[in-house]
């Protein structure tokens, strides 16, 4: 018996269920996490201001 989509002229063999090709992870293909670094160290300095400060504020002074 003959393969059908041997017969078919619009079918990739490699692809029969017309899948879309992948997409690139990033323009370049690196990831960029300067962005999420700068809002991580930002975060890590606002809750140690909060930290002194309920610190200072609970303390009596």
């Amino acid at each position: 018996m003959s393969d059908p989509l041997k017969n078919r002229p619009d079918v990739d063999p490699d692809n029969p269920m017309n899948h879309p090709q992948e997409q690139p992870a990033g323009s370049d293909g690196s990831p960029k996490f300067g962005r999420l670094l700068i809002a991580l160290v930002l975060v890590v300095i606002l809750i140690g201001c909060i930290t002194v400060a309920s610190e200072w504020f609970y303390s009596g002074a």
